[in-house]
């Protein structure tokens, strides 16, 4: 396997050790391991089935691992109590694919809803910093529109806003340039540069696109489908540059065929 040794050495944010995922007998992905650092973009990357969105649902906490652990500044998970674990789980924020906005309620509504069942803000509050968050994604001034009152890329944005609605320190994206146009796509990457930057959060990124993994990777994780486990860890630039297998080479190659 090739490994590329980040050069910070504190104590991983988020470790994986050992993690097995499986439904019943059939094996997605065996003896994942590997740690990802405070405030780091990272992404998890490979073929289609190899088992990326998976990762990150083991990741956030719904599903549990078949074997191993996943531990969050030195805590394992899966070891605390439902109540440390749901304490966990207000400190991360996740970005879906579709956005996963509800349609029949406001960007500001979407945004603010968290806010008004997980904290004791009052409604001007709330208000404030609902208006807040979606002007950090260049959203302001859409606070009373609907989704389907806007374009795709500006739904990933305002998906984005609710993400960050609890001030996280940990933001996972599945597949956050799906369905976006290039321009679009990299508007979305320069974005979450931004926010990693001015917020300080660890960013989880799971993503096949080659533009956004060389423009904003720190380190990442490749999946195979055929072995059914990782094959490589580190900079995907240095892996590019570095690793002599043949799979990652094809992966992360496929723009100059």
């Amino acid at each position: 396997m090739t490994q590329i040794v980040p050069q910070n050495s504190a104590q991983a944010h988020i470790e994986v050790q050992g993690l097995t995922m499986a439904y019943g007998s059939f094996v997605i992905q065996r003896d994942l391991t590997f740690g990802i650092q405070r405030g780091e973009i990272f992404v998890i990357m490979g073929g289609s089935g190899c088992g990326k969105s998976t990762l990150m649902r083991h990741l956030i906490g719904l599903i549990e691992p078949t074997t191993g652990s996943i531990l969050y500044n030195g805590q394992d998970f899966w070891h605390n109590t439902p109540e440390e674990r749901d304490q966990l789980l207000r400190r991360m924020g996740v970005l879906y694919q579709s956005g996963a906005l509800w349609s029949s309620m406001t960007l500001a509504e979407n945004v603010g809803m968290l806010l008004e069942t997980n904290t004791s803000m009052k409604p001007k509050q709330v208000r404030e910093a609902v208006s807040y968050k979606l002007s950090l994604v260049g959203l302001e001034g859409f606070e009373d529109f609907y989704p389907s009152e806007i374009s795709g890329g500006m739904r990933k944005r305002a998906g984005l806003a609710r993400a960050m609605a609890l001030d996280p320190e940990i933001l996972f994206f599945d597949e956050p340039s799906a369905g976006l146009d290039p321009i679009s796509s990299r508007r979305l990457d320069d974005l979450i540069l931004e926010l990693r930057d001015s917020l300080g959060a660890t960013v989880v990124i799971v993503t096949h696109e080659l533009a956004s993994i060389f423009a904003i990777a720190d380190n990442s994780v490749f999946l195979d489908a055929e072995t059914k486990t990782m094959r490589a860890t580190g900079n995907p630039k240095q892996l590019l540059a570095e690793s002599k297998d043949e799979k990652i080479q094809e992966f992360l190659r496929r723009g100059e065929l």
